[in-house]
């Protein structure tokens, strides 16, 4: 079984190297999750990274943030791109009911977010953009994360341990807070921790 689960990874990894051969696949991300992620689907990449700004029009509903935000990042590469690059950018946005949460200000704000995440579902949304000069696919991942209730203890134990300031919604689902508190989700693990893998392989492979 082992041995057939190898020849099965290492078929679908050839496959998706020869269909982009000739190409240099970048990612466009300083996330650690998402280098991961992206090594995990078995490409060779390039990390290229610029300050993008991220504001947005409020009139834009939440599960169209992530999915402008990617293009934005993306959009910014444009006019740098040669004949053979293939860029990837993703944007991921936390949302509670109506309500978008951003990356942590400080622990007062991290502790508030857990607070208000504690015993409810939550969304997450992540948009990517695929970019080239012959064309550019876009589109956006959602998944339901559902909390269990969350103690103070728990909460100010994974904020003092992980810090997770750099994270939408103040956690990783990777992490300590992730294996205690996450009771289902309804979509894509990966989604959660920054990029959908699935629809990522399935456009590269029609890219």
């Amino acid at each position: 079984m082992e041995l057939f689960t190898a020849w099965c990874t290492l078929k679908f990894i050839t496959m998706l190297k020869e269909k982009l051969a000739g190409n240099k696949i970048i990612l466009a991300s300083k996330s650690p999750r998402r280098q991961f992620l992206l090594k995990e689907l078995g490409l060779d990449f390039e990390t290229r990274t610029k300050d993008t700004d991220e504001s947005f029009s409020t009139a834009l509903h939440r599960e169209e943030v992530a999915y402008y935000l990617a293009k934005k990042k993306a959009d910014a590469f444009l006019n740098e791109l040669l004949e053979n690059e293939i860029l990837i950018a993703a944007d991921t946005i936390v949302c509670l009911d109506n309500f978008i949460i951003n990356k942590p200000l400080d622990r007062d704000d991290a502790i508030k977010m857990l607070t208000d995440l504690s015993g409810k579902m939550h969304t997450v949304f992540t948009g990517v953009s695929i970019l080239s000069l012959q064309k550019n696919i876009v589109f956006t991942d959602k998944t339901n994360v559902y909390f269990n209730q969350l103690t103070p203890d728990e909460i100010n134990y994974y904020i003092e341990t992980y810090k997770p300031y750099d994270k939408a919604g103040a956690y990783g689902a990777q992490e300590w807070l992730g294996y205690v508190g996450i009771e289902k989700i309804e979509g894509s693990y990966f989604n959660v921790m920054g990029l959908p893998t699935h629809r990522i392989y399935q456009e590269l492979l029609k890219f």
